[in-house]
């Protein structure tokens, strides 16, 4: 399984996730330009440069079977990069776990921020609580994520998604039941995206309950994966 990291953030938050996880499951953490190892490159500000940058680093592992998870960005992220592996490459995810983000045929209706002065912009992050708050009170530190954070913004902002088929994996979509950035409805409104199942579950928490609900999370997603794993042996014996 491939995680996809959300806006500013990086591999940091899934490098335990295996622990949860069925031993049958590879786990591989997408490191976006701009932080961690890549710190020296410079961020990218559209998806479709994104998409473009992983693709290639995606291929050599894509013999086995394989599912994506994203949260936020990461959501979008995996979307589209399952989109394009399908129309270039004729392969697709055996399944996508997307969370915390609306469906991608809805238009976004809040006002960017990625564009906003320093302060503003910062207390839009404060308000998304996702960042510590001894983080936000660092200047220092600051200085060196904001680069990150207003292009991973711009990333998601500036996404257009183009009508197209529906994938034919099936898609779980997670939600928080407290999170203003992605209501029930429009995540509901995955289920469009495929010909396959579909599947939605809430858990307590803002937008960012993968920290605050993870166990119940993990549990969900290990669940799903050992379903698979289970079908993809059962197709294997026939």
């Amino acid at each position: 399984m491939f995680c996809f990291p959300y806006a500013g953030g990086g591999t940091l938050p899934f490098r335990h996730w295996w622990k949860a996880l069925p031993s049958c499951v590879e786990l591989y953490l997408v490191q976006l330009p701009g932080r961690e190892t890549l710190v020296r490159e410079t961020p990218l500000t559209s998806l479709p440069e994104v998409v473009e940058a992983v693709v290639p680093e995606l291929l050599r592992y894509l013999e086995k079977p394989f599912a994506f998870f994203g949260h936020s960005m990461g959501a979008f992220i995996s979307f589209e990069i399952a989109l394009l592996l399908r129309s270039r490459y004729q392969i697709q995810p055996a399944h996508l776990f997307v969370s915390g983000c609306r469906a991608p045929q809805i238009e976004r209706t809040k006002p960017p921020i990625h564009n906003l002065p320093d302060a503003r912009f910062l207390e839009e992050i404060r308000r998304l609580n996702g960042t510590p708050e001894e983080i936000l009170q660092n200047p220092e530190l600051m200085q060196l994520m904001k680069p990150v954070l207003k292009a991973d913004f711009e990333v998601s902002e500036t996404y257009t998604y183009t009508r197209t088929a529906p994938l034919d994996c099936p898609i779980t979509a997670f939600g928080g039941l407290q999170d203003p950035e992605a209501k029930r409805s429009e995540l509901k409104a995955w289920c469009e995206q495929t010909s396959a199942a579909f599947s939605l579950q809430m858990f307590p928490g803002d937008h960012f309950f993968l920290h605050t609900s993870q166990p119940l999370l993990l549990q969900t997603i290990a669940h799903q994966l050992q379903r698979l794993d289970a079908n993809l042996n059962r197709r294997e014996m026939i």
